[in-house]
Parts: C-alpha cells; sequence; structure tokens
C-alpha cells in the first residue's frame, strides 16, 4: 500500500538501525537460548520505546521500515552491529 510507504533518513534511520539490532538479537540469543524469555522481552521492549519515541509516522510505516532494514543484514551482521553499538544505541536514543 503506497500510503504506508516511507523514506527513513539521518536519526530516524539510525533509531530504526538500532531497533532493528536490538530486537533481531533479542530473538537470535533467546532461539539459542542464552537469553530467557524475560530478558528477550525487555529487549524487544526497548526496541518498541525506540520507535515510539525517535521515529516519526505510522506504526505500519515503522514496522515496514523494520522489515526492509532486518531484510538487507545478515543475522551475523546485525549481531556484529549489536556487539558494536547497542550500548551508543541506548546512549543516543534513551528510552527513559
Amino acid at each position: 500500500m503506497a500510503l504506508s510507504q516511507r523514506t527513513y533518513a539521518g536519526e530516524e534511520a539510525a533509531a530504526l538501525r538500532c531497533a532493528n539490532t536490538l530486537a533481531l538479537t533479542a530473538v537470535a540469543l533467546s532461539r539459542a537460548g542464552m537469553i530467557d524469555e524475560t530478558e528477550k522481552e525487555v529487549m524487544l521492549g526497548i526496541t518498541i520505546l525506540i520507535l515510539e519515541r525517535h521515529v516519526s509516522g505510522t506504526w505500519a510505516q515503522k514496522k515496514a521500515a523494520l522489515t526492509i532494514m532486518r531484510d538487507r543484514r545478515s543475522v551475523e551482521d546485525t549481531i556484529e552491529d549489536y556487539q558494536r553499538n547497542a550500548a551508543r544505541c541506548l546512549q543516543q536514543f534513551p528510552i527513559n
């Protein structure tokens, strides 16, 4: 649907990348048994807060942008992003 398409740039694109990194890493670590369900839910909650507070647009637009971002990056690349940038993401896009 054309109405839900939106292009993000700059700070919003960076926030989307951080949100994608946190969400995908949470699911991957949970599936591997490296974190429990509660830890996964906390990470996913942080993802939602980043999207709500730092990315404009409708939820459908944000979800579509996350899908595009997820499909552009491999799981390995995303986990490497998490290892390098998770702390910086939380500083750059505070949720408090």
